[in-house]
C-alpha cells in the first residue's frame, strides 16, 4: 500500500498540477486566441459544436507531465526514473505532442500522422512495452502496434463534443492509480507522473466542460492516446498466467473495462460506416456521443453519461484486481459481459436516434 510521504506527495502534486493546468490555459486563452484555429481554407473539422475556439489544452499536458517528472527527480528514491520503460514513454508523447501540434496547424497529410503514430508505437514497443498474448513475437508486435495506434486514433475520435475525451481519460487514469496502489511494490514514480497528468485534465475541465472555452486539439488527443497507450501497456495488459503461453480471455478484462468508452465509440463507428460503405477514418457526427444528444440528453449530460459508464468500469476494475489470484472463468464472463451489454445498449440508442431522426426529417 501507499506510505504515508508517497500519498502527500501525491496529493500535493494533484492539487498544483490542477492549478499550473488551470493557469496555462488561461494564459493560453488570454494571449494567443488564434494559436491553435485552423485557416478557413482548410478542411472542415467535423466537431458537434459550430464555434471555432482554439485547440490549446495538449500544451498543458505536456508540460504538466513534464514538470511531474522533474518533480519526481527531487525525491531521494529518484533512481527508480532512470529505466528504458518511462524514456520511451517521454518521447513517444513528446512526438505524439508534435504530431498533433502540426496538425492542428498545418492540418497535416492523413498517411504523415499515421507514420507518426507508426513511430511512437515502435518507441514503446522498443523499450519492451508488447502485449504478450501469444508465444509469437511477430504476432505480439503487430497486436501491440495495432492498440496504440488504434488508441491514438480512437481518443481523437472521441474528441468530439466538449469534456468527452478529458472525462474519459480522467477514469482511465484514476483506474491505473488503482491499479498501482493495490500491487504490494507498487511504482511511486508512475504514480507521481499519473497524478500530474490527472491534475492538468481536471484544470483544463474547467476550460473545457460545456459550453467550452477552448478543446484540447490534436496536441492533446494525441499526448493522451499515446501516453494511455503506454499506461495500458505498463499496468493493463498483463493479467494472465505467465505459465500458460496461448492466449487468455482473462487479459482482455481489464483493458476492455477500463478503455471501455473509447473502445465501444471507435467499434459502433466503424461497424456502422463499413456497413454504409463508407470510410471510417473520416469526421462524422455519428458518434456514440452525438446520439445520445439526438435522444435529448445535453452536451453536458452526454459527458456525465459517458463519464457515470467509466465510473462503474473502475469499480469493477477493483473488484477485478481484488480476485487475481481466485480468478475463474465466469469473473471473465462478467467483466466482458458489461463491456458487451454497454456496446449492444448504445447499437440500440443508435438505432433509435436515427429512427427519430428521420421522423423529424419527414415532418
Amino acid at each position: 500500500m501507499v506510505d504515508e510521504v508517497v500519498l502527500a506527495s501525491s496529493l500535493g502534486m494533484l492539487a498544483g498540477a490542477a492549478f499550473l493546468s488551470f493557469l496555462i490555459n488561461y494564459l493560453l486563452l488570454r494571449f494567443s486566441r488564434n494559436l491553435g484555429m485552423r485557416q478557413v481554407s482548410d478542411e472542415p473539422i467535423l466537431r458537434w459544436g459550430v464555434t471555432s475556439k482554439p485547440s490549446l489544452g495538449g500544451f498543458s499536458f505536456l508540460i504538466v507531465f513534464l514538470i511531474a517528472l522533474a518533480a519526481y527527480g527531487l525525491f531521494p528514491s529518484s533512481r527508480e526514473m532512470f529505466n528504458k520503460e518511462l524514456l520511451g514513454l517521454l518521447l513517444a508523447c513528446t512526438l505524439g505532442f508534435l504530431i498533433g501540434l502540426a496538425d492542428d496547424t498545418y492540418n497535416t497529410n492523413p498517411l504523415v500522422k499515421f507514420i507518426g503514430q507508426f513511430i511512437c508505437a515502435n518507441i514503446l514497443i522498443s523499450t519492451g512495452l508488447v502485449i504478450d498474448m501469444t508465444p509469437v513475437y511477430g504476432l505480439n508486435y503487430f497486436i501491440t502496434s495495432l492498440w496504440i495506434i488504434g488508441l491514438m486514433n480512437s481518443i481523437n475520435m472521441l474528441d468530439n463534443m466538449d469534456a468527452i475525451t478529458a472525462i474519459t481519460s480522467v477514469f482511465i487514469i484514476i483506474g491505473a492509480m488503482l491499479m498501482i496502489i493495490l500491487q504490494p511494490d507498487y511504482s511511486s514514480l508512475y504514480l507521481i507522473i499519473l497524478t500530474g497528468v490527472l491534475g492538468a485534465l481536471i484544470g483544463f475541465l474547467y476550460y473545457n466542460w460545456h459550453p467550452s472555452k477552448m478543446y484540447m486539439g490534436d496536441t492533446g488527443s494525441q499526448f493522451l492516446g499515446v501516453f494511455l497507450a503506454g499506461i495500458s501497456l505498463l499496468f493493463f495488459w498483463h493479467f494472465r498466467d505467465p505459465t500458460v503461453e496461448y492466449f487468455q480471455l482473462k487479459q482482455l478484462v481489464i483493458p476492455a473495462l477500463i478503455f471501455i468508452v473509447p473502445l465501444v465509440d471507435t467499434g459502433t463507428v466503424f461497424i456502422r460506416r463499413l456497413a454504409r460503405r463508407q470510410s471510417p477514418f473520416v469526421g462524422g457526427k455519428d458518434h456514440i456521443t452525438h446520439h445520445l444528444a439526438y435522444l435529448g440528453l445535453s452536451d453536458s449530460w452526454v459527458a456525465i453519461t459517458l463519464g457515470s459508464i467509466s465510473l462503474i468500469s473502475v469499480f469493477l476494475l477493483a473488484w477485478v484486481t481484488s480476485l487475481m489470484g481466485q480468478w475463474t472463468f465466469l469473473y471473465s464472463v462478467i467483466g466482458l459481459g458489461y463491456f458487451l451489454f454497454v456496446f449492444i445498449l448504445f447499437q440500440i440508442l443508435y438505432n433509435i436516434a436515427q429512427k427519430r431522426a428521420k421522423a423529424k426529417e419527414l415532418t
